[in-house]
């Protein structure tokens, strides 16, 4: 207890301490960082690729500003799942900052090089292609917009599920700075510090770091080490320059690097003879492959504008992305022995984007003409052991990688048919061509050439480079009436695309038409919303019902080869069409609102009818496709999901204001994977969070508690299955975080 108010004394004191030095070299600035309850003013968001309020965006679109986010005690992005309906977003199995993201059930579970997500991640416009480093920590953002449903006219490829948007505000005209200092439960201690600052009268420079650090929720018992640990640092700097009223340049670099252990998860079945019990704590482990992971995701932009004239706007957006990822590798048995163990592991990624875009704004007419390019290259490799397998091991190698090219032209306008009456149309035509090169062979010991050894070669199964080129029109078009002029409805469809590709891990010797790669997949999305305020404002909403048509799905199977085979096998094919129906709906009930009382509530529900029509797999005994629709589930998505928040602002005038916040959200059963398993699969569960916080009368101190998962649950975000003695009865799940409490201390200049 000692140690715990020694560092929460010396946290203060060091954000007191460099406040005070800095509060001597700035000139006075406009206060900010009151708390409020809803701003008084209508939200503004770019969820169309230009300003528009929310309520007049035909799409199912949730926002959360700066502050809503401080007040929520939100740190990553994975915490919108909590309120924001049908979406998942967890990090992946065995890793903490590799992002597993579904929006109304799309999305991709699989990590691996080559492979993309059916959610598209944005900072600031540029597109985020690799999950690796996804699981973005919250510290330098003026708003995040979840995009739900296709949006394939305006954003492209990849966004077949929707889209999810980080925005940062343009920096101030007078210096800022902000200091925050965090300590919590498991040795949480954290330290964000970002500014701003005007270099003369045209020249802005901006930046923000961020060091995040907590010991693990378990311990690897076999090495000693902490597993579900954070050790990262994040950092972003910019540069604008306005050198007229009708130009504007950002410049901007962000970085994150990763440093945090490895994390196995937990057994669920007994292991071999001889191996060790397995832990009672669901986040210890016995892995013996190793502790060490590295991942470094970094990337500059540049944005241009012109304001050609009140109505015409010029914009360019270029931008340079790569990640690089390695560790030790991935204990899938969790035990010292290397029953089925993945080693050697590395991904790296390139991309380069060019966007131009012409966003005019007139009287009646408004939208946005553009043009898109992408070259990126996705490779890596891995090699998989199994102890038990030959006499002195067998390990199965893979490496390659992913070339893609992407061009795309949009356009996306809106048509005022009369004061209440507006028409949207858009179409985006995408072209992308991919070259995929993979090599997969068998060698005689628990060592491969990715660990760089050279044992006796048993067989290369594949061992190709093979070109596809894809292409697609994405339209959409909607129909927008204000029943008010707080209130709109809207009727829309919109179509998303997802290009092809190829396995990275593909074995053509069991699935020949690994080498011909797997197709385009499609959603087509019919929906009816109905979204703004009533009661004076007391009461904000945002309803959507919806129908997809999900075809051509690509689906990962990892099968079990049968004997005299050894190992595992992937199979990747266009295997599925499904059908998907849902409800979302959120909003605000302000309760009390008086000058010096605000009572209001947050809520949220969402419904998903998941099913598939046709489910297409392939048998390698038999070589037959067989439809398996019936036994087969959308993993990773819940029926139903719902969250309320009740929050409470009392303002004490010069003493400052409190605000309190308490909130559940419940996520019904769903699947870890396609087929059930009542090993790994999660039950329904709920998570209660509560928080509270003082701001000082002029904005400039910020103490806070947090508490997360306040009834400690226990709830699965992932999994392994490979059960039978040759893999070690490898059935491993992983958890999400248990309890943990956070206290924050934040001072503004």
């Amino acid at each position: 207890m000692q140690g715990i108010k020694r560092r929460l004394f010396l946290s203060a004191a060091c954000v007191a301490a460099i406040g005070g030095l800095a509060q001597q070299a700035r000139a006075q600035t406009e206060p900010t960082g009151k708390p409020q309850a809803e701003s008084e003013t209508e939200i503004v968001v770019t969820a169309r690729r230009r300003a528009e309020t929310l309520k007049d965006v035909p799409i199912s679109l949730s926002v959360k500003t700066a502050d809503q986010l401080a007040q929520e005690g939100s740190s990553t992005l994975v915490d919108l799942q909590r309120s924001v309906p049908n979406v998942t977003l967890q990090p992946s199995r065995g890793t903490n900052s590799t992002l597993t993201s579904y929006i109304r059930g799309i999305g991709q579970q699989d990590p691996l090089w080559g492979f993309e997500n059916g959610v598209g991640l944005y900072v600031d416009d540029v597109y985020i292609a690799r999950p690796q480093g996804a699981v973005l920590d919250i510290f330098d953002v003026s708003r995040i917009e979840v995009l739900r449903g296709p949006q394939g006219t305006l954003y492209g490829r990849n966004t077949i599920g929707g889209a999810i948007k980080f925005v940062s505000a343009e920096l101030a005209a007078d210096p800022q700075l902000r200091i925050r200092g965090e300590l919590g439960t498991y040795d949480e201690a954290n330290l964000i510090v970002s500014g701003s600052a005007p270099v003369g009268e045209s020249l802005r420079v901006g930046g923000a770091v961020a060091r995040y650090s907590r010991s693990g929720y378990g311990t690897n018992l076999y090495t000693g080490a902490d597993t579900a640990n954070k050790n990262v640092w994040a950092g972003r700097v910019s540069a604008e320059l306005r050198p007229a009223s009708s130009l504007f340049f950002r410049l901007s670099y962000d970085l994150l690097v990763d440093d945090s252990n490895g994390n196995y998860g937990h057994r669920q079945l007994p292991g071999l003879p001889g191996d060790p019990p397995n832990p009672p704590n669901v986040y210890d482990t016995n892995a013996g492959i190793g502790d060490t992971n590295h991942i470094r995701n970094e990337g500059g932009s540049l944005l241009a504008r012109w304001d050609v004239s009140p109505e015409l706007q010029l914009k360019s957006i270029t931008a340079y992305r790569r990640n690089r990822s390695y560790g030790s590798g991935i204990d899938f048995d969790g035990n010292p022995m290397a029953y089925l163990d993945i080693g050697g592991t590395g991904y790296r990624d390139r991309e380069f984007s060019q966007e131009v875009q012409a966003v005019y704004s007139g009287s009646k007419l408004q939208g946005i003409l553009g043009a898109y390019y992408l070259d990126a290259t996705a490779s890596g490799g891995y090699e998989s052991r199994l102890i038990l397998a030959a006499p002195g091991g067998y390990s199965n190698d893979v490496s390659g990688s992913v070339k893609t090219k992407s061009y795309a032209l949009f356009g996306d306008f809106t048509y005022a048919l009369t004061d209440r009456l507006s028409l949207s149309a858009g179409l985006r035509y995408t072209k992308e061509d991919r070259q995929g090169t993979v090599f997969n062979a068998n060698y005689l010991g628990l060592y491969g050439p990715q660990s760089g050894a050279n044992p006796p070669l048993l067989a290369v199964v594949t061992d190709y480079t093979a070109s596809r080129s894809d292409d697609a029109f994405s339209p959409r078009a909607s129909l927008s009436f204000k029943i008010t002029p707080d209130v709109t409805a809207y009727a829309s469809f919109s179509r998303g695309f997802k290009s092809g590709g190829f396995d990275p891990r593909g074995n053509a010797s069991v699935y020949p038409q690994t080498k011909q790669g797997f197709g385009p997949e499609y959603v087509s999305s019919y929906e009816l919303g109905l979204k703004g305020s009533a009661f004076d404002r007391r009461l904000s909403f945002n309803i959507a019902a919806f129908k997809n048509d999900y075809t051509d799905r690509q689906v990962t199977t990892i099968v079990v080869l049968p004997a005299p085979m050894v190992g595992t096998a992937s199979i990747v094919q266009n295997a599925a069409s499904s059908k998907i129906d849902g409800v979302e709906v959120e909003g605000q009930l302000h309760i009390v609102r008086t000058p010096s009382d605000k009572l209001w509530s947050g809520f949220s529900y969402g419904h998903l009818n998941a099913r598939f029509d046709e489910f297409v797999s392939y048998d390698v005994l038999t070589k037959q496709y067989v439809n398996i629709a019936d036994t087969q589930r959308f993993e990773g998505t819940p029926s139903d999901t719902y969250s309320v928040a009740l929050n409470y602002l009392h303002d004490f005038g010069d003493a400052g204001s409190l605000f309190l916040n308490v909130s559940r959200s419940w996520r019904g059963s769903y699947s870890i994977f396609q087929t059930a398993n009542a090993l790994t699969d999660q039950s329904a569960y709920a998570l209660f969070d509560a928080g509270i916080a003082w701001t000082s009368q002029d904005g400039n101190w910020r103490l806070a508690v947090y508490g997360r998962n306040l009834t400690d649950e226990r709830y699965r975000t992932g999994a392994y299955v490979f059960p039978g003695a040759l893999f070690g009865n490898s059935v491993n799940s992983f958890y999400g975080p248990p309890r943990t409490v956070r206290f924050s201390i934040e001072r503004r200049f």
